[in-house]
């Protein structure tokens, strides 16, 4: 912890961003909860059940912004449908346009450090945005990756635009030479009656610890439509914690479906905060893990405003020593009047050293809606599979078939075909599922 503490200071006074203004002011506020606050333990309720402190007591490198990945390298971890998509490359944390490919126009797509965005047009959103996820996670994971906020980029989806191209994050640790720690930071902007498809990809290279502390912050506007996706898959190596906060300031749609299959330790922190009459966000998840694989998902959904809508599934399947956890919150606020909110965990061991612990929690202030919450917990239907057993199919296919049935109702959610295809095929490879 003390090693950490001295790399971010170290850093924080060698590279702070000198200007002034909500970039300093966040950079230096992180830094100090930090230093306050240090590395969540088990004894923080939010943190009760994933022991974070255990990968961050490592000694990590933190990468200067020249970097030995070549075009090669991206190359071979590019995702389907690349063609065609908008692609953002960021190693060990910063972003590198000479690795990044845009075939959207200026007047569709922009893209910023954030130090130079903060100085033109955007300064007011980028001063009332950044940094709002704080709010909702007080700890010390949240300021790290704050006091490094001046080195993010601003991303925005310009008015009345629906980008022709999806975009895709590659967020890539370069752990080949040392173990690596790194803070990527994105504000994005999607303006009024604009649509994107947003897919995010963590990515280690080489052997060595690696460690992503990821905040993404996305500001949606009026008629916007916006659809996030995430791919989670590497190396046991590896270990991330990932925060994607997302404000609905008009009536707007926001689809999520987080998809996690390999990795050390994973924390995934999703917020949607509804803050205009009207809005509907649905999110999805789906860990099918095994191993020693640890996935933590943490959802909150803050309803602020009246006849919204909201509706939240995940499903979780847990092989071998791997561990699941669950906690989602929903709030209602005492003005969201005619809200609908629903939330459902649905998980199936498969092993019996496999764990789960799941949190579902509603926290209702207005007399006037619709909202549940349940979960669930438990092995493969015996009836189904016996069923299936008694027309014939072995046990193995029978079970792999159950399975992909009860991970389709997730991967059904996700609307680019390139992207749905790549997260089935590699679902089913995992369950022995042949397509």
């Amino acid at each position: 912890m003390a090693d950490l503490k001295e790399l971010i200071q170290t850093k924080y006074k060698s590279e702070l961003f000198n200007g002034n203004g909500s970039l300093q002011a966040l950079s230096q506020k992180g830094i100090q909860l930090f230093t306050e606050q240090g590395i969540p333990t088990v004894k923080h309720e939010e943190w009760k059940y994933t022991r974070i402190s255990s990968v961050l007591n490592k000694e990590f490198s933190y990468a200067a912004a020249t970097t030995a990945v070549t075009k090669a390298d991206v190359d071979a971890i590019r995702l389907p449908g690349y063609e065609t998509a908008n692609e953002l490359v960021f190693i060990n944390g910063i972003y590198h346009p000479e690795l990044s490919v845009i075939h959207s126009g200026a007047d569709a797509l922009l893209v910023q450090p954030l130090s130079e965005a903060v100085k033109g047009p955007y300064k007011n959103i980028i001063d009332k945005n950044l940094g709002h996820s704080a709010n909702y996670h007080a700890d010390g994971i949240n300021a790290m990756n704050n006091a490094f906020a001046y080195q993010g980029i601003f991303i925005a989806v310009l008015k009345n635009k629906e980008l022709q191209h999806p975009l895709y994050c590659y967020y890539i640790n370069d752990a080949r030479t040392a173990s690596v720690l790194s803070q990527p930071r994105t504000l994005i902007h999607v303006g009024v009656n604009a649509k994107v498809y947003l897919v995010e990809e963590e990515i280690t290279l080489g052997t060595s610890d690696s460690f992503i502390n990821r905040v993404s912050e996305v500001v949606v506007e009026e008629n916007a439509n916006v659809h996030i996706y995430k791919i989670q898959n590497e190396d046991s190596h590896s270990s991330c914690v990932k925060t994607t906060h997302v404000r609905q300031l008009g009536v707007s749609k926001v689809n999520s479906v987080t998809i996690t299959l390999n990795g050390g330790i994973i924390r995934n922190n999703l917020n949607f905060i509804l803050e205009a009459p009207g809005c509907e966000s649905n999110m999805y998840g789906l860990y099918c893990v095994k191993g020693n694989t640890h996935v933590d998902n943490h959802t909150v959904v803050d309803n602020q405003q009246p006849n919204s809508l909201s509706n939240e599934l995940y499903k979780g399947i847990i092989d071998e020593n791997a561990n699941g956890v669950f906690n989602g919150k929903i709030f209602v606020r005492q003005d969201a009047q005619k809200t609908n909110a629903y939330q459902s965990n649905k998980n199936v061991l498969l092993s019996d050293t496999a764990t789960v612990n799941t949190k579902p929690q509603l926290e209702i202030f207005a007399d006037d809606v619709k909202c549940s919450h349940g979960c669930t917990i438990g092995k493969l239907d015996e009836d189904a599979l016996f069923y299936l057993r008694a027309r014939g199919v072995g046990e193995k296919a029978a079970k792999a078939l159950l399975l992909h049935a009860f991970a389709g109702e997730i991967l059904e959610k996700i609307e680019l075909e390139s992207i749905r295809s790549y997260a089935d095929a590699i679902i089913s490879e995992r369950l022995g599922f042949e397509i």
